[in-house]
């Protein structure tokens, strides 16, 4: 658990979420390091466990079953996330350069990205193969292709053990589905190379009884769309081309200035590479003072080390040093389930090898997926009446708009104020912005501000602007300047200057896609991230309010609900990492687009803190309508729904619901909850003509956004009604 009185002094950027990061991130986790904030950069929210791809292939295992959910294990050690691929380092700098995203600047940093299967100088294989590695890419592929009918023909470049496990898994599965299949496996070399005799015999027996044809010795020129075409001249023809020869390192790594070995990364026998902030693991290095072939049970075992090593950097204590050991145990899956063993020379083979590599396998991915309950903070011995109370359940306040005053005790306490009035201030009742006056001009004014729940303040700065700019584009008018207000945890000046400069980037990557100026701000220190943004807004013609739905009207949502569930369920550890990403991702988009496609709404409004239900509601009120909505129209984040049915509330959900029931009619359904779930950069709300409405839709759908017709506005006394 972070203490936030302490000054974080240190950046620590772990680069890849390869095995031997994984672990880092489990055992940091159990101990933080007071002062030193952690950074992970992987292309997704998961990596894979190759370790299990062949019984992937073979049908013995879900996708899932071998992706380590990154999101999650971030979220434990609370570390950040960056999704993203990095392509260099400056080592002079130490800086960490992230495709599309920007520079990322380390204390010290360690790579463990891999190995890829690709093969960028085989003419055509960019074009029509895939490789076996990174995961990703190939097991979309092979889903895709395994959902095929009719006779299968597949060439499989390598024919080392990964090449033929993969030749024996799709062997099996498609046999398993009653599908011809043609399998070959080509090599320029020599089948089978580095293990013993027997083990090859076993597995060149298994390959020909699954009918697999071995082609050895033979180049491979060129791939073609249907067929492989061989350096004589022969040609096989092909569905389905895998690069699957053996381990090539990531080029970008030659252009960081490190020592390297056939472009591996060099590393002593600390892990530590030719530049003394950086360290290595996995298949990417290169071991100068014991090298051995690239194998996961090596990466595994120097988790320990390379965690301890990172903490030794941190903290200025002595290093320790990585012994691996001579021989390691090698479990080859044979299409079935049944496998070869071989160690030291001995092999053994059939199905209970089998069942002792799954039990390896499964036990290091349910080391990686539970996470002990980590002990709330003890209460000091006196607290005050109602403390312990208010601290029921545990449960963690969240951030974003789950943050937020509830909408009955902002009412009350907004009820009777009286502000102070200017001709030229138009302050909307129901509306969060104020339109003012500025000769033939009208600008609308708007502020917005979110406590942290991600612990990237790039990303969490795109989304504050975006968030913030909802009101401006629900009014109508044209984003047009922003000044932000920054509270930054308690750091250093090195620190305070990286997290500067990350959050102003990603605020104006937001407010530049929206035609805006960030003019400056004001910053501060305080014991937790918060972004907040004023906004100013030009406006055309009248502003579009809350007060101007008609009945008749058609109701249309620009983007899902539930992000405030999702994010509730992720600071708990129970969302997958995926659906985080993905709804990250949506919120950080900004609305241009579809503010223009609903420019002519009668009423409009921006699906926030309240929830969809809340702000729904105060159409109906301010306007005097009622509205009706098809809950199966709503358009829902992915694993929403599932978290919802799960129970998963944010902590603003209580509020919002008491609010709202008493106006509403709803059914007995567990997706309800979702209706008063509180969004961040939610999407637009808005009440129109139903030919409006249909002419909005097509301009949405044409920008790939995902918009819904959600119901109709009727007549009579202000209420809701969801069927």
């Amino acid at each position: 658990m972070k203490d936030s009185t302490l000054p974080l002094t240190r950046d620590l950027v772990l680069i890849g979420g390869g095995h031997t990061h994984a672990l880092v991130l489990k055992r940091w986790g159990m101990a933080p390091l007071p002062g030193a904030r952690l950074t992970l950069i992987n292309p997704g929210p998961t990596a894979p466990y190759t370790g299990m791809l062949p019984g992937f292939v073979a049908g013995h295992y879900p996708r899932g079953a071998l992706e380590i959910d990154l999101v999650k294990l971030a979220r434990f050690a609370g570390a950040r996330l960056i999704l993203g691929h990095a392509d260099g380092i400056d080592t002079a700098r130490r800086r960490v350069s992230v495709a599309g995203r920007g520079e990322i600047g380390y204390d010290f940093a360690s790579v463990d990205i891999g190995i890829t299967s690709a093969m960028p100088d085989l003419p055509g294989f960019a074009e029509h193969g895939v490789a076996a590695k990174p995961l990703g890419l190939f097991a979309d592929r092979w889903t895709a292709f395994l959902a095929g009918s009719g006779p299968a023909e597949i060439v499989l470049i390598g024919a080392g053990v990964a090449g033929a496990e993969l030749a024996m898994a799709m062997a099996h599965t498609l046999g398993a589905r009653g599908r011809a299949a043609s399998i070959t496996l080509v090599d320029h070399g020599d089948a089978l190379p580095g293990i013993a005799p027997a083990s090859a015999r076993k597995i060149r027996q298994r390959l020909g009884r699954l009918g697999v044809s071995l082609i050895e010795r033979r180049q491979v020129a060129r791939i073609g769309e249907d067929r492989v075409v061989l350096a004589d001249g022969s040609e096989i023809t092909s569905q389905l081309t895998v690069g699957a020869a053996g381990a090539r390192p990531w080029p970008w790594l030659a252009g960081t200035g490190l020592a390297m070995t056939a472009g591996y990364l060099d590393v002593d026998l600390r892990l530590r590479s030719s530049d003394p902030a950086i360290f290595a693991a996995g298949d990417c290095l290169h071991l100068t003072h014991a090298p051995r072939p690239k194998a996961g049970v090596y990466a595994v075992r120097a988790a320990k080390v390379l965690g301890q090593n990172l903490r030794a950097a941190l903290t200025g204590d002595a290093l320790i040093a990585f012994h691996p050991q001579a021989d390691f145990l090698k479990l080859i899956s044979l299409g079935s389930r049944d496998a070869v063993g071989e160690k030291f020379g001995l092999t053994l083979a059939g199905p209970a090898v089998w069942r002792w590599k799954d039990r390896i396998d499964r036990r290091f991915m349910e080391r990686l997926a539970t996470f002990p309950e980590m002990a709330a903070p003890r209460l000091p011995r006196e607290v005050a009446a109602g403390v312990r109370e208010a601290l029921a359940g545990g449960k963690p306040l969240c951030g974003g708009c789950g943050a937020k005053v509830g909408p009955e005790a902002l009412a009350r306490a907004l009820d009777g104020v009286a502000l102070p009035a200017r001709a030229d201030v138009d302050r909307l009742p129901g509306d969060d912005s104020a339109v003012v006056t500025l000769g033939a001009a009208r600008q609308v004014i708007s502020t917005d501000h979110l406590r942290a729940f991600t612990e990237d303040p790039h990303l969490m700065a795109r989304i504050a602007a975006v968030h913030a700019m909802g009101d401006i584009w629900a009014m109508g008018a044209a984003p047009q300047a922003a000044l932000a207000t920054l509270i930054l945890p308690r750091m250093s000046e090195a620190l305070q200057e990286r997290w500067l400069q990350e959050i102003m980037e990603g605020a104006a990557l937001a407010f530049g896609a929206a035609g805006a100026a960030v003019a400056g701000g004001h910053t501060s220190l305080g014991p937790e991230l918060n972004i907040g943004f004023s906004v100013t807004g030009l406006l055309s013609g009248d502003p579009i309010t809350r007060g101007g739905a008609r009945p008749g009207d058609a109701l249309v949502l620009t983007r899902p609900i539930g992000s405030g569930t999702i994010l509730a369920a992720e600071m708990a550890l129970k969302a997958p990492g995926e659906a985080v990403a993905a709804a990250l991702e949506t919120m950080a988009e900004p609305q241009v687009q579809a503010a223009r496609a609903l420019a002519g709404a009668h009423a409009m409004t921006d699906v926030t803190g309240f929830g969809l239900a809340g702000h729904l509601w105060g159409i109906c009120r301010d306007s005097g309508v009622s509205a009706e909505i098809a809950l199966e129209a709503v358009p829902l984040y992915a694993g929403a729904a599932e978290l919802a049915a799960a129970g998963i509330r944010s902590t603003l959900y209580p509020a919002n619901a008491a609010a709202i029931l008493p106006h509403a009619v709803l059914p007995d359904d567990p997706r309800v909850p979702l209706l008063f779930d509180p969004q961040t950069a939610g999407g637009l709300l808005a009440a129109l003509p139903p030919e409006d409405a249909a002419t909005a839709m097509a301009a949405l759908r044409a920008q790939g956004i995902a918009a819904a017709r959600i119901g109709t506005v009727g007549g009579g006394v202000p209420a809701l009604l969801v069927r």
